[in-house]
């Protein structure tokens, strides 16, 4: 089976409908697990410096991938709840941040678009 979101998307649909689930998945519970989980990944980086948030490995990466799994998960089932498309969602949203970050004001900095000179 070739592995997409759309794919993703009906694996989902038919997980929470055997288990009777979309009677909890509304937009409301399902942004809030996908909050918690997000929270789980940032428990992961606490306390690591950014270097060591580069190295990461073992187990600490493995948990973090698992996470991952978690977030995208929820996010899918979100969007398909609200029927939006995240890839599309994620292509529109870049193209805004092309438009907002423009390579000569944003590269080398990490400055919200709202603080470079106009």
């Amino acid at each position: 089976m070739k592995r997409s979101i759309d794919s993703l998307t009906k694996e989902l649909r038919v997980f929470a409908k055997e288990r009777d689930w979309e009677q909890f998945h509304s937009p409301k519970n399902l942004s809030m697990a996908l909050v918690v989980e997000v929270s789980e990944i940032l428990e992961i980086f606490q306390w690591l410096t950014p270097e060591e948030s580069n190295k990461i490995k073992g187990e600490k990466l493995a948990r973090v991938k698992e996470e991952i799994g978690d977030v995208m998960i929820y996010l899918t089932r979100l969007a398909d709840c609200l029927s939006i498309s995240p890839l599309e969602a994620a292509f529109e949203k870049l193209e805004k941040n092309r438009n907002k970050y423009p390579v000569d004001k944003a590269r080398g900095n990490a400055k919200k678009y709202t603080e470079f000179d106009r």
